[in-house]
Order: structure tokens, then sequence, then C-alpha cells
């Protein structure tokens, strides 16, 4: 196996400027001097871009910037003592001591294990004294090589230095090896049989247990730091916990007799926990990653008082569960319905993306009559047996009637996975319910999300009802989908349905007769709510809006058509003209922007508007008012000339199913220059005295 770390990639008590950034690219610029990366600027903005997800400063004085890149050929550590010490976003303050983990985009199991591995080792205060007494980079070397049981610590120099102040020989590797063999489980572990808190009465009636599960985005370090932070602080106060890590080294999932005899469960993640409802009826603790290991204590201590607290949120289903948030505490209603809206209309996508292009096949094979008989065609011909217009006839009619049934699950997936989102499984059902009763009742879209709202909320109430441990098992299987789906579904026949159905009759007629200057207008407004947030949730709104017009366009009533290929048109310009902006003035952007931007022209072009979020969220002043601008003139445009588009999604790339592609490509144009040449002039002109331009990058 190769050595991960080597002397040449180890600087000792340097001066490397005073910004993260520049220390990164001095150590990725060493990665690749020594042969291990191919490019130091790609290794460089895969770094910088995970670094702006998550700090990867860490209490200690310690930062581990990491990532997977493809620039990466051969697994590497590279490290650097700070003279001074630089902020990399620890709370206690700066760090100087930093650990580069450059990992190849497909690395293997044993690399990725011995890299984790020297992310937890980094926690011990025995460890990380004795880096900072090693004089030479060799000593550094065998210090790592000795955590991670590749070889032995130093026993003179730095290494009898370090034992003198804090015990730090061979043994600091030894432990390490140890604690990442137990995969983060607690001293002792727990007796899964014995007795547990009566969280009904608020006692404790044996020994407080816990169960955690860590987990980020690149799985490497912070994963498994967050595990050992929490066992220790665990240890601590004398109570029994064991940790999944959910990493890039795999996951080993605890012992469902473990997690059924647990008080609580802390969820410190960054992103979705495996399989999570192994957990459901626990109270649980939920927040970033990077707060298990800057405050263990703190989560273990909320842990404890959420077992002991009848009232406190449990893992039934609900979003606030799923999610982590910054303080560990409830979420807002704003937020919360932010994410189930947010994750109703991802899960609806590819129903109405494929639905929508086999439509459009549809027509294009078998022509605009094929909606009247396509049901006939179907059902009484075959390819041994063509109907009149022949092979493409039938062919057009068969993926005509595909799409239509495609898109008839556009309401119940939408209803049913907002509910998804609120009260997770058993949400699901209950969801689909309410979401077919809307489309029944002609409800439409608007429909949708109140069926859905309706169905998560009574799923998430009733999963939170305090039930026997052996009633458990059937909440989220049989009673939460049952009474959810028979409350939320009366309502909307009884009460909600029918005011709802009126309403949007009433808007599909008012589009339909818009012509002229109110299509013009609302070809703008369409194309300011697609470029707002970028993919959240007004630009959501208006996609979804449009999407569920579909259905109802025809050849006498294009508007519906019109109206999708505005939303399509206006949300391709952000991506497209910051990769433009990129082009045009390079010095205006970082090193990571102008990486972004390579990016942005595919995105742009096949109609994903997030492919402008990393601009946006680096500078959300000027170009959020730059895409506005631009989207708005590309709605326009579309609106007032009649392009239509049959697909929902796809871009430029679905060129069959637009009418008037021409003018669509004009619009598309238009827009992105119009939005590249605002960004460039607020970033020129709209700026601070103190902001400068970004030089180009030397070659290493």
């Amino acid at each position: 196996m190769s050595d991960l770390i080597t002397a040449e990639l180890v600087a000792l008590d340097r001066d490397l400027g005073a910004e993260r950034s520049s220390v990164i690219r001095y150590l990725a610029e060493q990665v690749a001097a020594q042969g291990r990366s191919t490019e130091v600027d790609g290794l460089y903005a895969d770094a910088l871009a995970r670094e702006e997800k998550t700090s990867t400063g860490v209490p200690g004085g310690i930062a581990i910037p990491h990532c997977r890149s493809k620039a990466v050929s051969t697994p590497t550590l590279a490290m650097a003592r700070l003279a001074p010490p630089v902020d990399f976003g620890a709370k206690d303050g700066p760090a100087d001591l930093v650990f580069f983990i450059a990992a190849p985009d497909g690395a293997d199991q044993e690399h990725l294990k011995l890299l984790s591995k020297l992310a937890r080792s980094l926690i011990r205060k025995d460890f990380t004294a004795a880096l900072r007494a090693a004089r030479t980079p060799a000593d550094v070397v065998a210090l790592v090589n000795g955590a991670l049981g590749l070889g032995d610590a130093p026993t003179d120099g730095a290494g009898a230095h370090a034992a003198g102040s804090e015990g730090a020989t061979s043994r600091a590797g030894a432990d390490a090896s140890e604690a990442a063999a137990t995969l983060g489980t607690s001293r002792t572990g727990f007796d899964a049989t014995g007795p547990a808190l009566d969280r009904a009465h608020g006692t404790q009636t044996g020994t407080r247990r816990l169960v955690a599960v860590t987990a980020c985005p690149t799985g490497i370090a912070h994963t498994y730091m967050a595990a050992d932070s929490l066992v220790a602080a665990a240890e601590e106060r004398g109570i029994d916990l064991q940790v999944e890590t959910q990493g890039s080294s795999g996951a080993t999932p605890l012992d469902p007799a473990v997690i059924a005899a647990a008080d609580a469960v802390i969820f410190a993640v960054d992103v979705d926990v495996r399989d999570k409802q192994r957990f459901a009826g626990l109270p649980v603790i939920s927040a970033p990653v990077k707060r298990g290991i800057d405050e263990p204590g703190e989560m273990i201590d909320e842990a404890i008082a959420a077992a002991q607290d009848p009232t406190a949120r449990t893992v039934s289903g609900t979003a606030a569960t799923e999610q982590p948030d910054g303080d560990g505490g409830r979420d807002g209603i704003g937020s919360t319905l932010k994410r189930a809206l947010l994750t109703g209309v991802s899960y609806m996508i590819p129903f109405v993306a494929g639905g929508g292009l086999l439509i459009a096949i549809g027509f294009l094979l078998g022509g605009y009559l094929i909606t009247e008989t396509a049901d006939t065609i179907v059902l009484e011909n075959s390819l041994g047996n063509l109907p009149d217009g022949g092979l493409g006839t039938y062919l057009g009619a068969v993926a005509f009637k595909i799409g239509q049934l495609s898109l008839g699950f556009l309401v119940p997936a939408l209803a049913g996975y907002i509910a998804y989102a609120l009260a997770d499984r058993p949400g699901i059902a209950p969801g689909f319910v309410a979401g077919s009763v809307a489309g029944f009742m002609g409800a439409g879209f608007l429909g949708g999300i109140v069926g859905g709202l309706l169905a998560g909320y009574i799923a998430m109430m009733i999963g939170r009802l305090a039930v026997p441990r052996w009633l458990r098992s059937l909440m989220p299987v049989v009673i939460i989908p049952l009474l959810a789906s028979v409350v939320a579904s009366g309502l909307m026949f009884l009460l909600l349905g029918g005011p709802i159905a009126a309403l949007t009759a009433g808007l599909n007629d008012w589009l339909s007769g818009l012509t002229g200057t109110a299509a013009v207008g609302l070809g703008i407004i369409l194309g300011l709510m697609m470029a707002l947030d970028l993919g959240g949730p007004v630009n959501k709104v208006a996609y979804s809006f449009a999407v569920a017009g579909l259905g109802a366009g025809s050849i006498d009533n294009q508007a519906p058509w019109q109206i999708m290929a505005a939303v399509m048109a206006a949300g391709m310009v952000p991506p497209l003209a910051m990769a433009l902006a990129t082009l045009l003035d390079r010095r205006r952007f970082s090193l990571a922007e102008r990486e972004n931007g390579k990016a942005a022209w595919l995105l742009g072009a096949a109609f994903i508007s997030e492919g402008a979020i990393p601009f946006a969220a680096a500078d959300p002043l000027r170009v959020i008012p730059a895409s506005l601008l631009g989207s708005a003139v590309t709605g326009a445009i579309v609106m007032g000339t009649g392009v239509t588009s049959q697909a929902p999604h796809g871009g430029i790339f679905v060129f069959f199913a637009i009418g008037n592609f021409a003018m669509f490509v004009v619009a598309i144009l238009v827009g992105t220059v119009v939005s590249a040449l605002a960004v460039l002039a607020l970033k020129r002109f709209a700026t601070s005295r103190k902001t400068t331009v970004v030089a180009e990058p030397v070659a290493a």
C-alpha cells in the first residue's frame, strides 16, 4: 500500500497567509508536486468547494480540509503546522494544525478507512500534543503512521518530548486503531434486554442508554470525529452510547435490539440518515455533524432530557427529526413547509418529465388528433394489426397513452411526497390517497398541496402519540396510514376539495384568456419567480403551476403550453448567464466559481436552474438581481411570441417538443446576455472599496 504521508508532504511552522484558501492552495500544490494529483487547480477547487459547504475547523486548534477529487491519483495526507494560526471556522479559535485529506473520486475502502482513522485520532489530546512537539517532518510521519497502525510512533526526538507532557507514544496509534475498530461504541456498550426509561412518567428505571448516527457529505473526517466526540462525552457522564457511523468506508448498522432498548437517538448528520425508520418512536436530537464535534456534551444532555420528556419530538417520521438544524431545536413552520413542498416537487418531477416527453413523442408520431383516438388504437390494434395511419400512428398512440397515465400520477405523487417529507413512510399512503381525491374532484395541484400537507401533519401528530413499546411496530404500517387517510381524505371530500376545485377552474380560465400585453406580463412574472430562488419554493411553485396545466393544453388552447415554455426558458437563463459571465471576465470570479461556470453550461442547457446556486450563494446581492432581469426578459419574449412546449423538462434537448423553436432559442440567448452583462456591471460598480479582483492562479 502506498504511503499516505511522506516527509515532503509536511510543512512545519510555516506562515501560509491569513486566509484558509491560501493554506488549502499550498497543500494542494504540495500534493501535486509529489505526483499524487494530476492538477493543482482541480484539487484546490474541489477542496475549497467542500470547505464552503461546512467549515472544517474543529476544537483544539485543528482543521481538516478534505475532499474527493478526480484530480487525485493517490490517497494522500498533507500536513502544515502554522505560525501564525489561521481561522478555519472552529468556535474556539484559529487552527495551527492543518491536515489536508485528498482522496481519489473512487478511493478503495482500505484507504478510506485509514483516512477516517486519522480523523478520529486528531481529537485525542495526546496525539495532537505530539504533533505540536514534533521537531522534523519525519517525526510527524512516524506519529501519523503509528496512529494509522502502519508503523511505530517515534521513540526519540519529538516522540520522547511529547511523551513527557501528555504520554504520547505508540499508544496513541493503538488507541486510535481500537477506537476505529469499535466503530464508535461506548466503553462497555449496553445490555439491550435491560430496563429502560419510563417516558410516560419521566422517570429513570435503569442505566441511561443512547444511540447515535453520524454522517457528513464526504464521509471521511467529520463523520468519525463526531462519533468519537459523542462517545467521549457519554463516557464522562456515565452514559452508555453506541454510534453508527455512515461514512465512505462503509457502515455497520446498529443491532435492532440495541435500538429497541435505547432511550433516545442523536442524529449528528449533514445528509439523510439511512433507514431512518429503524429509530421510529425514539426521542431525537438532530443537528449538523459539526455540532457533534463542537458540542458533544450538550447533545448528550439534550438527548437525556428528551428521553425523560413525554412531549419530546420522536422519530415518528416527522420532517423536523429528519433534517438537522442549527441549534438542535424545533424547525420553524416556514422551513418545514418549504422542505415539504420541495420534497413533493422533486419526487413528482420524474413522473411528469417522463410523461410529458412521451406525450410530446405521441404528438410527433401520431399527430395532434391522437388525443381523441389513442384509447381506441391502443385497445383495438397491435403490431400485427396496425391502424389506418400505420406503425407511426400506433406507436404514437402507445407513447401518448403511457405519458398520459404517467401524468396522472402528478397530483397524487406531489401530495404523497409532501406528506412523506412531514411524516416519513407512514405519510406516503395518506398523501397519495388525499392527492387522488384532489385529482378526482378537479382541485389540481393546489388541491394536491393542501391534501399532502393535511395528510402529512395528521400522520405526524398521530405518530407523536405516546404509545406502549409493543404497539410501536404497528404504528407506521397500520395505524398511522389508516387514520391519516381517513381524516385527510375525508376533509378533502367534505370541506376543502370543492372550493379548491372552483379556484383552480377560475385560474385556468383566466390564464387561457390572456393575450397580448397580459400574456407578456405573465411571462415577466413567471420569469421572476423562476430566478428568485433558483430551485427553491418560489421557483418550484411556478414550475408546478406550469406542469399542472400541461394536460389541459390542446391545439385550440395553447396557453398552458406557452406557460410551460416560458417557465423552462426563464429557468435556463441564470446558470447559462453565470457561465457566460465567467468567460467574459474571469477576474471577477473565484477559481471555484470559474470551475462551476464550466458545469453551468450543461446544467443551464438541460433546464437545471440550481446550476446558478453556487454563484448566488457567494454573491446573492449581485447574482440574484441580474438573474431576475434576464429571466424576466426571456419570459416576456416567450409569451409574447407564442412559443410553446409540450415537454415539462429537458431544456434544449427536447427541441422536438417545442413550438417555434427558433424564437425559444432567441429568447434564451437574449436573457442570458442581459443577465451576464448585468452581473458583471454590478460586480464592477456595485462593490465596496475593499473588494478586489481575483488574481489568475499561478501554475504549479
